[in-house]
């Protein structure tokens, strides 16, 4: 796993051994990417359940002003900050160790999140109580991107009953990004 572009292109990425992480592909990751891509730079990054922390390094790398790492495993934790200091972008993250639900609670007040990226454990469900959290504190505006990484199977379809829609869907051959605002 690598950097696909920017300031740490083609720098290599430490992951976390095991079954409990499953890193977004550099294929996957570079689509992802050129769909966001006039809407990262100069951005506010938010990556919940962070892994690795490729996505919002990959953020930090492509011109985002900054961005926050949630995650609450202490060995993804380290490797993220392992990642941001081979990458040279420490000084533009914050990696917090705690369960998202908790990180969200905590940045209450700090401002609002230009990009939102959330990759949960699978079909565990916990995308529908991030969502509920997101609405119910003020660090998204009805401008925030919500990216949902999810298996294909998910369904999503509740999420207009949560006062979002969905206004773009990427599927891959195991998973899909589904893209999501606040509703008007």
């Amino acid at each position: 796993m690598r950097v696909i572009a920017g300031t740490a292109r083609s720098l290599p990425l430490k992951t976390v051994d095991g079954m409990d992480t499953r890193p977004t592909t550099d294929r996957i990751k570079e689509t992802l990417f050129n769909m966001l891509q006039t809407d990262v730079y100069a951005s506010r990054f938010l990556d919940l359940f962070a892994g690795s922390g490729a996505i919002g390094i990959e953020a930090l790398s492509r011109g985002a002003k900054a961005a926050v790492f949630v995650e609450h495993s202490k060995q993804c934790v380290e490797c993220i900050k392992d990642n941001l200091k081979f990458t040279k972008l420490s000084d533009k993250a914050v990696v917090m160790e705690q369960d998202v639900l908790s990180g969200i609670s905590r940045l209450a007040g700090k401002g609002v999140f230009d990009i939102v990226f959330m990759d949960a454990p699978y079909k565990t469900g916990q995308e529908r109580d991030v969502l509920v959290a997101l609405k119910n504190g003020d660090i998204i505006d009805k401008y925030t991107i919500i990216i949902i990484e999810e298996a294909l199977d998910t369904d999503l379809s509740y999420v207009s009953e949560l006062g979002y829609e969905i206004y773009k869907e990427k599927r891959y051959k195991t998973n899909k990004h589904v893209f999501l605002r606040i509703g008007e």
